[in-house]
């Protein structure tokens, strides 16, 4: 008696409702996930093989641009690092952004 009949009609279509308002968020979540997320997965994987195959020899660069050639492969982490003749610096292997030439593996 005190319900009207607008009020008894909404009250079923609450789910549906509830789902197109939602599409959009979900939508916009898809679009981030294929446009930033997954690059930068594929990014720091690349990055990861590439500081992982590091060997004697190797030139490099390092995040803060210093050119160098990869003197000693000293643990997981660090690598010596040669900027110029005789002088060597210790550096950590995440900062290498870029090996500039390989060096062909040693023969057996």
């Amino acid at each position: 008696m005190f319900i009207t009949p607008a009020y008894a009609q909404a009250a079923g279509a609450g789910t549906a409702d509830m789902l197109t308002s939602f599409a959009p968020l979900l939508f916009i979540g898809v679009i981030f996930y294929f446009l930033l997320i997954r690059p930068q997965q594929k990014r720091a994987k690349e990055h990861q093989s590439m500081v992982a195959a590091l060997r004697r020899g190797d030139q490099v660069v390092t995040q803060g641009g210093i050119v160098g050639k990869v003197a000693k492969v000293v643990d997981d982490e660090e690598i010596d690092l040669e900027i110029a003749e005789g002088v060597k610096v210790r550096v950590l292997r995440g900062t290498i952004s870029a090996v500039r030439s390989k060096t062909e593996p040693a023969a057996d």
